[in-house]
């Protein structure tokens, strides 16, 4: 004995013409808009030259402050004090008002009050965006 499914009839209402009009206008403008991306990249012009000139977008380097085992701030290489610290992170938050990230790494036989300065002068100079690091402890904790 045969068995008669029923069948619904909601799919074949369903147009695809449609769709499938919209899918090739946004291919094409997406088409027609990099090719108006590379036009205006391709013109020939000679751009005036300035001394001072920069990037639109420059990405803001890290600046890294290591404090040693004797509680020096080394930055770049040059060892300062806790004043001299002050100024380099003075002109630091001056050359990128945007606003500099800032990376402490201390020694971990260091006072914490070294650390604690750092991070004062950070804040006292509008540096919100700074962080102190540690090495990864490769023990397993249970």
């Amino acid at each position: 004995m045969a068995v008669n499914i029923k069948k619904g009839n909601s799919l074949d209402a369903l147009n695809m013409t449609p769709l499938i009009d919209i899918v090739f206008l946004l291919l094409i403008f997406f088409l027609v808009a990099t090719k108006f991306e590379e036009q205006e990249r391709s013109l020939d012009i000679k751009q005036p030259e300035a001394s001072e000139a920069m990037p639109l977008t420059s990405p803001v380097k890290e600046f890294v402050i290591n404090i040693d085992s004797k509680g020096r701030y080394i930055v770049n290489g040059k060892v300062h004090s806790a004043a001299g610290l002050d100024g380099v992170l003075a002109q630091a938050a001056a050359n990128n008002p945007q606003g500099q990230k800032v990376i402490i790494r201390s020694d971990a036989r260091v006072v914490y009050q070294y650390v604690v300065t750092a991070i004062n002068l950070c804040l006292k100079n509008g540096l919100r965006d700074y962080v102190a690091t540690a090495k990864k402890d490769t023990e397993d904790v249970p």
